[in-house]
């Protein structure tokens, strides 16, 4: 995924099929100088995790 892509469906409140290590997540937050996404699965919104945004993945 893109740094763009990630920051429309933060704001857009989209609830699009993204998966990050065949899981699927949210996407909380994304910082677009480091590159990077706030997400959590969504089966446990407990783990949060920061993560590179091209490592997600857009079904």
């Amino acid at each position: 995924m893109n740094i763009q892509r990630a920051q429309e469906i933060t704001q857009s409140g989209e609830f699009p099929n993204i998966m990050f290590n065949g899981k699927r997540v949210y996407i909380q937050h994304v910082d677009p100088d480091k590159k990077t996404a706030r997400i959590y699965p969504l089966d446990d919104p407990e783990k949060e995790q920061e993560v590179s945004v091209t490592d997600l993945i857009e079904h």
